[in-house]
This record gives structure tokens, sequence and C-alpha cells, in this order.
């Protein structure tokens, strides 16, 4: 999953800090899930989709592909 939100962050020129300040959501939670220490929870899924415009089974599936 963490991959998906590295190239959702190059996309859109973004850093994990800003996401952070954005959204609420600690920028050590998503350390935690480029670790694998964690997992994400849907609550932080459904933030993330709607903060970059795609579907919270984007970061489920493997084969989908953010919308353009």
């Amino acid at each position: 999953m963490y991959e998906k939100f590295a190239e959702l962050l190059a996309k859109h020129n973004k850093t994990a800090y800003q996401v952070s300040k954005d959204t609420g959501i600690g920028e050590n939670v998503f350390s935690y899930w480029k670790s694998g220490r964690s997992k994400p929870k849907v609550d932080k899924l459904k933030i993330l989709a709607d903060y970059f415009e795609v579907s919270i089974e984007y970061f489920l599936d493997d084969t989908t592909t953010p919308v353009q």
C-alpha cells in the first residue's frame, strides 16, 4: 500500500509532511506503513482517498491505477 501512497505523492508533488499537515494523519503513521510495522486502517485510507481523489480500492487492489 505504501508504494501507491508514494506514487500519489510524486504525482501530486507533495511530501508526506504536507499530506500529514493537510489531513491530520501523523507523519509517523506513514513511516509505520512504509516499514511494515502497521497496516493502514480504513478511516485513514478514506481520508487519503478523498485527499488524492482516488477510490479506497486504489490502495487495496494491486491492479488499480489512479484516476487521471
